[in-house]
């Protein structure tokens, strides 16, 4: 009987210790978002008559692609991200709050409002904000007679 209460309690403390920790998320605002170039996609101009009859031109019509890019505005950082997914993005509504979290080259973002699934953004940019509140966080300089 002991030895099983023994065995209970070394596996539960087994299991706290291995559980992780819960994911800690940043919140920041969606500012805006723009359409990009982001590459070139080709489609030939040939088709399988033409080349049987010899009448194809060869000629390839190119198109620039454009990804959505966003600009999340964190406490301390403006990042400009971009969708992982190009195929198949997201639109997300600019002006209101988001979560996200950095995870190792990635960012997971999710809206606060909805608690939509996470979904996986490239940062292409960190830039440290300047706003000011953060120039009247300095103290200003004494002068001598004061």
């Amino acid at each position: 009987m002991r030895s099983k209460l023994i065995l209970c309690i070394a596996l539960g403390l087994a299991t706290a210790a291995y559980a992780k920790e819960p994911k800690a998320y940043q919140t920041g605002k969606l500012l805006q978002m723009d359409s990009v170039k982001c590459g070139t996609s080709e489609k030939d101009g040939e088709s399988l008559a033409g080349e049987m009859l010899g009448t194809n031109s060869g000629s390839k019509k190119t198109q620039e692609v454009l990804c959505q890019e966003y600009v999340l505005q964190a406490e301390h950082v403006t990042y400009r991200i971009r969708p992982r997914d190009e195929k198949h993005p997201a639109l997300l509504p600019v002006g209101e709050q988001a979560e996200f979290r950095l995870e190792k080259d990635k960012m997971m973002l999710r809206m606060a409002q909805t608690g939509e699934k996470e979904r996986e953004y490239v940062v292409v940019s960190m830039t440290p904000r300047t706003d000011s509140n953060a120039a009247q966080a300095t103290p200003a300089p004494l002068n001598h007679l004061q």
